[in-house]
């Protein structure tokens, strides 16, 4: 895994992706894919940014196959639908991206379904997309789920007596709990694929500390966090670097199913992709499968 970089990374023509998020690691890693020849869906909530990054995309690869679907996370009827309008109009799928999140808004906020928002949105929306697209991951050619975690994960505990936050909000201990979530489902559905014979590797990535709209999008540009992202840009690695985890996890030969990769320098926030620390909790198999249990019952998805 030396220093490897997207010169490194293989062909994807013939192979058809959906990725999660319009804008920073999204657009990057969508953008990429797209460049080796993959079929890509960019998935996002907001249609003008989406059509944009589409755009943006067809002119840096004109030869690309890419295109926009409405899908918002923070609604699991969008998601339902996204799922249907997939299976209408294709049998299989090769690649899922899980990356779209929103981080640490300073009040507490719910999605369309009454869960807390970074929850619902970072962790259980991906939780129930990943579900209505598993029959069509299970008829692609050497599938993959990728779930994108984060550095906080390290400090994040699931808080099952307050899921949603609902009896004290702390926006990034919140945060912090959906990122974690979502590494525990990484490994999980990993531990399931295997079990059931479906097929379906799952690999978990984080891109360190990386330069996209995260900070100025949710807590917003005049916060704490905001004011430290615009001054101190110069710490936060472009997202094209920030997404090389994501990338290697999707299609480098050498991503082990089950894995968990980030940036290899100074603590993880900056890099080149290398196997990333494992937080003990995200290690749980009690917690994970309880964790399985509750987003089966709080989205209404069931793997099957």
């Amino acid at each position: 895994m030396a220093k490897w970089s997207l010169a490194d990374m293989p062909s994807q023509k013939g192979r058809s992706a959906v990725v999660t998020g319009a804008g920073g690691l999204g657009y990057e890693t969508a953008l990429a894919l797209a460049r080796a020849g993959g079929a890509v869906v960019v998935a996002g909530r907001d249609v003008r940014k989406g059509e944009a990054a589409v755009a943006r995309i067809r002119r840096e690869a004109p030869s690309s196959d890419v295109r926009f679907e409405l899908l918002d996370l923070a609604d699991l009827r969008s998601v339902f639908a996204f799922g249907e309008r997939m299976r209408a109009r294709t049998d299989s799928l090769d690649l899922l991206v899980n990356n779209a999140g929103v981080m640490t808004p300073p009040r507490r906020m719910e999605t369309v379904d009454r869960l807390e928002l970074q929850l619902g949105t970072n962790y259980l929306g991906h939780f129930a997309l990943t579900g209505r697209l598993a029959p069509l991951l299970q008829k692609g050619r050497k599938p993959r789920v990728v779930t994108l975690s984060s550095v906080a994960a390290r400090n994040g505990a699931i808080d099952f007596g307050d899921l949603n936050a609902e009896k004290g909000y702390q926006p990034m201990t919140a945060y912090s709990q959906s990122k974690l979530a979502c590494l525990m489902f990484a490994f999980e559905l990993q531990r399931r694929s295997e079990a059931a014979g479906m097929g379906i590797a799952s690999i978990a990535a984080h891109p360190g500390i990386s330069r996209t709209d995260l900070l100025h999008n949710a807590p917003g540009r005049l916060s704490v966090a905001g004011v430290l992202r615009s001054a101190l840009w110069f710490l936060f690695q472009p997202p094209a670097q920030g997404a090389l985890p994501t990338l290697f996890a999707a299609t480098a030969p050498e991503a082990k199913p089950g894995g968990y990769y980030g940036p290899d320098r100074l603590g993880e926030t900056r890099g080149h992709p290398a196997p990333a620390r494992i937080p003990p909790q995200a290690l749980d198999l009690d917690a994970a499968t309880r964790l399985w249990r509750y987003s089966k019952a709080l989205t209404g998805v069931d793997f099957g």
